[in-house]
């Protein structure tokens, strides 16, 4: 396997195995609610830290701990496969249980170990509660990202195992709103502006007290604040969740995060999969029943009508909005928490003019035709098998 060796990687590996205190971004906080955001009238808008910044540590693990730590990368520690990386579960010495991240051996592709790279660079400058904690890396015998353990797994394992007992209301309002501060905080409050590119069930992880995690950044983009948008090749995503503007023209910005977070959201609704057995895409099948109004229609059966009516009409509408097709027409993460977490929507706000109607469904139909497979380029932590 090749390896990329550059000189700044080689600086950024120098530290050893010693908790990394350098010179961290400024404006990381622990919680958001306290610290990141304040409620005003207008919504949710970022404030000064009114604490000291939060100095994240992270270490250089040596191949010695955590091959001691997942038993020798036992198999039955396995947690989570994807197409070029492999999850360990194991406990650190110290009893802190960990997951480790391993770049398979049969990888080739280089571009795949820059996105390996990328993570470790992309999570070192962020800090927030909704967003996964990396603990440390190793460079010997291979590459690996280390994580803290999550217990509860991914939303994708929990709401669509069909052995599991059925997520809760509560449960999946809590996980939306979570999930929903961990990107405002990744596209506005984070140091740098970060763009992850692929939101999904699968790469929302779960604390022991179902407190949203996001995770995998191996996609993500850096954007400079004068940038609005940067136009990438290949398209790389999970089908189902990339925004029209994205798998059509390469256009990447915070509303491609904003098209999949929609979709999330009518993941959490529906308990249904982005995309069914007859690739029908989930946000295809829940727009028209969302414009014409019968929500109830989107929601999971197995609540057996068990949810909180008002939050289910907010989390819908910030979800319809998040799928449209313009990005133009989404709202920003900023206002989508105000939508779901402020008083009385005003709808008036966002109604689009005829014609930006019209064209949107036509898109629709178009999307529809072209979705005839269901493609995935990446991997979770905790995605189980």
């Amino acid at each position: 396997m090749r390896y990329v060796r550059t000189s700044s990687l080689k600086r950024l590996f120098s530290f050893g195995r010693h908790s990394f205190d350098g010179d961290f971004p400024k404006g990381c906080v622990l919680n958001q609610e306290e610290n990141n955001t304040t409620s005003t009238a207008r919504g949710i808008v970022a404030s000064p830290t009114t604490q000291p910044p939060h100095r994240p540590t992270w270490k250089c693990f040596s191949y010695q701990e955590i091959f001691r730590a997942t038993n020798g990368f036992n198999s039955e520690n396995m947690v989570g496969r994807g197409g070029y990386a492999e999850v360990y579960k194991g406990v650190l010495d110290d009893g802190q249980a960990i997951a480790v991240k391993m770049l398979t051996k049969a990888t080739d592709d280089e571009r795949k170990e820059k996105e390996f790279l990328t993570e470790i660079g992309t999570l070192g400058h962020v800090c927030h509660p909704n967003v996964t904690s990396l603990l440390g890396c190793c460079i010997e015998n291979g590459l690996y990202l280390i994580f803290q353990f999550s217990s509860k797994g991914s939303v994708a394992s929990i709401l669509h195992d069909e052995k599991s007992p059925t997520m809760d209301w509560e449960t999946r309002y809590k996980i939306a709103v979570g999930t929903a501060k961990g990107l405002y905080y990744l596209h506005k409050s984070c140091p740098r502006r970060i763009i992850h590119r692929d939101i999904k069930a699968s790469n929302i992880l779960l604390s022991e007290e179902y407190e949203p995690q996001i995770s995998d950044f191996g996609l993500a983009k850096w954007l400079p604040s004068q940038w609005t948008h940067h136009s990438i090749v290949p398209i790389e995503g999970t089908f189902g969740h990339l925004a029209p503007e994205y798998f059509m023209h390469g256009v990447v910005d915070e509303k491609t995060d904003v098209f999949a977070f929609g979709v999330f959201c009518l993941e959490l609704i529906s308990g249904k999969k982005p995309v069914d057995n007859s690739h029908q895409s989930l946000h295809s099948w829940a727009k028209p029943l969302l414009s014409r109004g019968v929500i109830e229609e989107v929601v999971d059966p197995r609540l057996e009508g068990r949810f909180d009516s008002t939050q289910l009409h907010k989390l819908a509408f910030a979800a319809s909005l998040c799928i449209r097709a313009s990005s133009i027409w989404r709202p920003t993460m900023n206002e989508i928490l105000e939508i779901t977490l402020g008083g009385e929507v005003d709808k008036d706000k966002w109604k689009m003019p005829d014609e930006e109607e019209e064209e949107q469904e036509e898109f629709w139909v178009f999307e529809d035709l072209e979705c005839e497979c269901d493609s995935s380029f990446s991997t979770s932590p905790h995605d189980t098998f």
